[in-house]
């Protein structure tokens, strides 16, 4: 049995929608930001906190769990500027208790979800896994304290570990079943696709002066069924025993800038978008993109859909779902 904690959330139930198809799966999620509709049916589903330990104790005695995968942190960059108490809290605090709770219950195998925030504003245009991590922001710090921490464990208590730093997670699954729903909702591609379908007056583009071809910040976009799918096969070579206690980049390796998705979105919907052009935002980088060669080196994972792929899959998820009370 895995245990995913964060398992209803928009990585997370893509993920276990991938795993149920070879591993018995049970999702532990409070459903703040994630949603029951979204958790696979094939798995088992438990609404509690991660912060709980007897929950989190209960899994553990009533599972025989062989890994768990962590997607359960909180990741709005803003709000963690605002709230830093509530981001260490959850993404620490918690993380740190799931720990020693793995510790003491001989459980070894351990993947986590961490982000290209720990990088904060990197000196080079694609970023591998050897740039300084020097994180502007809690919710940058909470990751990386938790990245050293798993380190720690590691090399004292025997865990064995996958640390996964995504880039931008974007898209839906194919089915359209599932996607990415946010309250607020903050990332760019939902952002221009719900005001394309009316749900939204207008889209804003913060900063034209960057030094990028066309002047808007360049983003390494990658499809979050890719992002999955790396999961399950980091997940698969723990299991198999293999020792790997590394980090790996998830990302296309290409970048594109605000204009280009904007351009892209109103290609994929054959729609207008208003666009208010404004001032850029304090700690924007120009250029954000990952090297992703350590994992396809390793393990021959790369992420394979393009950005017309991308926003195309999230399109299908927004104009079939965006209306339903379903999602609430």
């Amino acid at each position: 049995m895995i245990l995913v904690v964060g398992g209803a959330g928009y990585i997370g139930s893509h993920f276990v929608k991938e795993l149920v198809r070879s591993h018995n799966v049970v999702v532990l999620d409070n459903l703040s930001t994630g949603h029951r509709w979204a958790v696979d049916d094939k798995a088992i589903f438990v609404q509690g906190d991660l912060g709980d330990t007897q929950v989190v104790q209960q899994l553990f005695d009533s599972y025989q769990i062989e890994a768990v995968l962590h997607f359960a942190a909180y990741s709005l960059v803003g709000e963690s500027v605002k709230d830093p108490l509530k981001y260490y809290e959850n993404n620490v605090v918690a993380t740190f208790n799931l720990l020693k709770l793995m510790k003491e219950n001989s459980i070894n195998n351990f993947i986590f979800s961490s982000t290209a925030a720990t990088y904060g504003i990197p000196q080079v245009e694609f970023i591998d896994e050897q740039t300084p991590t020097h994180p502007i922001n809690p919710y940058g710090h909470s990751k990386l304290m938790v990245e050293q921490m798993i380190q720690d464990f590691s090399k004292s208590y025997g865990l064995n570990y996958v640390i996964l730093r995504y880039f931008n997670a974007a898209g839906a699954d194919e089915s359209g079943l599932i996607g990415e729903y946010h309250t607020p909702e903050t990332h760019l591609i939902p952002l221009v696709l719900q005001h394309l379908l009316g749900q939204r007056e207008s889209i804003s583009v913060y900063g034209t002066n960057y030094d990028t071809p066309d002047g808007t910040c360049i983003r390494d976009y990658i499809h979050v069924t890719d992002i999955a799918k790396a999961h399950v096969v980091v997940l698969d070579q723990l299991l198999a025993g293999k020792k790997l206690n590394t980090v790996y980049n998830l990302g296309n390796g290409n970048g594109y800038s605000v204009k280009q998705v904007i351009d892209m979105c109103q290609k994929v919907t054959g729609k207008k978008a208003n666009v208010q052009y404004v001032g850029s935002r304090e700690g924007d980088p120009a250029i954000l993109v990952a090297n992703a060669e350590k994992i396809y080196n390793e393990f021959g994972w790369k992420a394979y859909q393009d950005l017309f792929r991308i926003i195309n899959s999230a399109y299908k998820w927004h104009s079939n779902n965006v209306y339903s009370n379903q999602l609430e």
